[in-house]
């Protein structure tokens, strides 16, 4: 199932998949259409902070600028339900990095079938919660998910029940860590 939906990705669809914490969608880094896609069906704010799922720390210096002590950080606390909110670099496609701030979301989640996409795909991933429009709790279970999104989405890849909190977001563009979400993560 990986290669079928890594093959998906790489053609331009969107993939819903399970992480360490929820069920997310996303699409490949790079394609326009299929992130118009996601936040049709999320509808989502034109100012969304967008994140990149990635294998690991090795992916962070191509996609974002990180000082040494932010740097110490993510590392202790990765894998694992964190997003962290870094200035964005120039690799990072225009679309994905927020219009005012100019950041990107980074996530390394510590999913087996999350890293098993990221290793096959061999880049990061756009990635956001699948939570409906108007609705507070993300999806959780595949059968339902497949039911209510199957027809909007190339591929799910269906764990079952999966986790229904969210990841823990931290800013770390000024000069402290700031806690924009609690999610699952504990510092």
């Amino acid at each position: 199932m990986i290669a079928v939906a890594t093959d998906i990705l790489r053609a331009g669809g969107i993939v819903v998949y399970p992480t360490d914490t929820t069920y997310a969608v996303g699409c490949h880094i790079g394609d326009k259409h299929a992130l118009q896609r996601i936040i049709s069906l999320r509808r989502l704010a034109k100012n969304h902070q967008f994140t990149l799922a990635c294998r690991d720390l090795s992916e962070l210096g191509s996609y974002a600028r990180v000082d040494n002590a932010d740097y110490r950080l993510i590392k202790r606390i990765t894998p694992g339900p964190f997003t962290f909110i870094l200035r964005a670099s120039r690799e990072v496609p225009r679309r994905l990095v927020h219009e005012k701030r100019r950041t990107i979301g980074i996530r390394v989640p510590n999913h087996p079938v999350t890293q098993a996409l990221l290793d096959d795909l061999q880049q990061p991933l756009m990635s956001t919660t699948l939570r409906m429009p108007d609705e507070e709790e993300p999806l959780v279970d595949g059968e339902e998910i497949f039911a209510r999104v199957g027809k909007l989405v190339d591929a799910v890849i269906d764990i079952g029940v999966c986790g229904q909190e969210v990841s823990t977001v931290l800013d770390l563009t000024g000069p402290s860590v700031h806690i924009i979400r609690q999610g699952l993560g504990i510092l």
